[in-house]
């Protein structure tokens, strides 16, 4: 009589039990879940209006396969919990990628309408043609049984040949500013993508201020803003990268640590923002594309309590006006 009233409060117990350990469960699946990232959802909301374009899956596929790639990739480093300047710049790699694909396949639409509208236009002309020759000869023949108008009849169809030499001499010059169009087109698609890569190669990072190259503290000695010839590396492809680009403008600005006084750090991180101005104009960048500003310490990006942090304080800074960076396409 006992044993059944000991069954079900056995049977409570574990169900009260089972209940508790889901609700944890619950509470940790919801507390995993990353935070919202603005720039990955501007690049998925980019990403979906390019699948949303017509024919963009046939003008552009393999550039469509690139952009869905790199949105994947930023997605994944989100779900990882990278970073936010890591995700940051995976996204806006996928925004680039995004808008290449849009452009080739607005580049590739507008060569099919030309190619068509040409063929077009060469029918036209071949029937209208074929119907002045026709009359022509008609009016010849009129001519032949009527002397009196056979003078003006053949001045006309002179006239008449004359302007179809006109008009395929103008449809000649429109071809060829449409190739021309094209090949522009063309072009811009390529220095969009050549330019993606030296930003990459740079270390270029996307921040409020705009697009970034940080170049840090191994291009002077400790104190001293003369640029080290084992530290110009990243300052040489920085040059290469400005003058292949010069209506770029960029903002040098210098850093330093928090050791030794505010006067003589503001003075050293102007000092090793103009040197690396010099630098730049000395590799053929003109001056018009540059200026330089110090910091000093005020602007840490670490703690200034360990000598990590100091090395990353120290650093030269350069940033890419927004106009600039417009035209790199922003990510």
């Amino acid at each position: 009589m006992n044993i059944r009233p000991t069954s079900k409060t056995t049977l409570a117990l574990t169900l009260k039990t089972t209940l508790t350990l889901l609700a944890g469960a619950a509470l940790v699946a919801c507390g995993s879940v990353p935070e919202r990232n603005a720039a990955l959802d501007q690049a998925r909301s980019s990403h979906a209006t390019l699948q949303a374009t017509p024919a963009v899956d046939t003008l552009a596929t393999q550039e469509l396969a690139r952009a869905t790639a790199a949105l994947r990739l930023a997605e994944a480093a989100h779900a990882a919990g990278d970073a936010t300047t890591s995700v940051d710049h995976l996204a806006y790699l996928a925004s680039q990628r995004v808008a290449i694909a849009q452009a080739t396949a607005t580049s590739r639409a507008a060569q099919a309408v030309t190619a068509g509208a040409a063929a077009e236009r060469d029918r036209l002309r071949l029937a209208m043609r074929t119907a002045e020759a026709d009359e022509a000869q008609r009016a010849l023949l009129a001519a032949q049984q009527g002397a009196a108008r056979t003078g003006a009849e053949l001045a006309q169809a002179n006239r008449s040949a004359q302007d179809d030499q006109a008009r395929l001499a103008e449809a000649a010059r429109q071809a060829q500013a449409d190739q021309a169009r094209l090949a522009a087109s063309g072009a811009q698609v390529d220095g969009l993508e050549a330019q993606l890569r030296e930003l990459k190669a740079l270390n270029a990072r996307q921040t409020d201020r705009g697009i970034v190259v940080t170049l840090g503290d191994m291009l002077f000695s400790s104190g001293q803003s003369r640029l080290q010839p084992g530290g110009s590396r990243s300052v040489e492809q920085l040059g290469r990268h400005l003058v292949r680009n010069p209506l770029q403008r960029v903002s040098i600005e210098g850093h330093t640590d928090s050791v030794g006084s505010q006067a003589s750090n503001q003075a050293l991180s102007e000092r090793r923002a103009r040197a690396v101005m010099s630098a730049l104009v000395g590799m053929g960048v003109p001056a018009g594309q540059l200026s330089t500003v110090g910091h000093g310490p005020d602007l840490p990006v670490a703690g200034n309590d360990s000598a990590g942090g100091r090395q990353m304080n120290r650093r030269v800074e350069v940033v890419f006006a927004p106009a600039a960076a417009a035209g790199v396409v922003r990510r």
